[in-house]
């Protein structure tokens, strides 16, 4: 019999494939971990309930009354040129010879509400086993929200895996069935396969013998080397695995903002992009939504958006910390007239950002 099949009789047919998923029975019930199953299905864990008084949360400081004086003429029009000279299709003559006939404030507000919370979720995992310890039943394992986790700072998104401890056994392979080679997909576990050159027949023209596969008609499969089987890729050839519960631990700042609509024709979307002066700043545990400010709209997302925050979060992960703040977003609408007709254009947020829509000389430039 050919040495290559002989081999055979080792591992799976050549043609089976093991299964891809692990069996339900590789993994031990362990007490508070029920629920968790392979690939991560089990979902987010629900923390418990704190064995303390929880925080409440307390008014946050008195905001100061903020004025931001409108801007000059000149720092207009120095951001309409820096505006102009940015677009290559522009010309500059609108920016520098247009004549500023009026400005007019808009001033906005943007609130903004973040909380940082803690998930945890758990799944089965395996690697190869090298030894690694097996802790299994040696005890209970610990819950999933006792086991420290080193936190990033407050509101920096992060993420980390642990071992739950005691959870860890060994099981045979369940690709290989503890082989720890599978057989060869290119030579359906033969090692070898029809010869190219001849196509099988040991001859290339009449009775010139092949070269290539010295007559066989037949060659090694050069991905198995002619084995006929190669390594496990799940087992690294070790036959056997370490199984245990992997429990991840994701930190994620949400957050939301509120900007109040203002009237001066420039979209809400372009202030997204710039930053403001802060007039208001509230850090705690769990923040209270804002009172007293002069714009009642920003009351009303404040009491909104802290509702919606706390009872969102607090049903699968745990809140650490929330933060509000409270921006003026400087908008001026600037009126000027050029070559006898009249244009606007906006400077808004602390970069004296531009937009404006009806730049009157503009060129349809084209790139060779």
């Amino acid at each position: 019999m050919d040495n290559n099949m002989e081999g055979q009789a080792m591992f799976a047919p050549p043609g089976a494939e093991g299964p891809s998923a692990p069996p339900a029975s590789m993994f031990d019930s362990m007490p508070g971990y029920e629920g968790t199953v392979a690939g991560g299905g089990g979902g987010f864990l629900p923390p418990p309930m704190p064995a303390y008084p929880v925080p409440q949360p307390e008014p946050g400081p008195q905001q100061p009354h903020w004025n931001i004086p409108s801007i000059s003429e000149d720092t207009a029009r120095e951001a309409f040129q820096l505006y102009a000279s940015s677009k290559c299709c522009y010309s500059s003559a609108p920016a520098k010879d247009g004549v500023i006939t009026g400005m007019d404030a808009f001033n906005t507000y943007r609130y903004r509400l973040e909380t940082f919370t803690e998930s945890r979720s758990t799944e089965w995992s395996h690697e190869p086993y090298n030894g690694q310890p097996v802790d299994a039943y040696a005890q209970s394992p610990p819950g999933p929200w006792d086991i420290p986790a080193q936190a990033p700072s407050f509101f920096l998104d992060g993420k980390q895996s642990i071992r739950v401890p005691y959870t860890s056994s060994m099981k045979s392979c369940h690709v290989c069935v503890g082989m720890g080679r599978r057989p060869c997909k290119d030579c359906a576990g033969a090692g070898n396969k029809v010869c190219w050159v001849c196509n099988g027949s040991g001859y290339r023209h009449g009775d010139d013998r092949c070269h290539h596969c010295n007559g066989r008609g037949r060659e090694n499969c050069s991905h198995c080397h002619g084995q006929g089987s190669r390594q496990c890729d799940t087992c690294r050839g070790k036959q056997q695995l370490l199984v245990y519960i992997n429990l991840t631990v994701k930190w994620t700042n949400n957050s939301d903002n509120y900007v109040v609509e203002q009237s001066s024709g420039l979209q809400v979307d372009n202030l997204s992009k710039v930053s403001g002066k802060e007039l208001f700043r509230d850090s705690q545990y769990m923040v209270y939504p804002v009172m007293g400010f002069p714009d009642t709209a920003v009351v009303s997302a404040s009491q909104r958006l802290v509702s919606e925050h706390q009872g969102k979060y607090s049903q699968s992960s745990r809140i650490l910390q929330q933060r509000q703040t409270i921006e003026l977003i400087p908008v001026t609408k600037v009126t000027y007239t050029w070559k006898g007709k009249s244009h606007i254009y906006f400077v808004y947020g602390n970069e004296f950002k531009v937009h404006a829509d009806d730049y009157p000389a503009t060129c349809c430039c084209t790139v060779m």
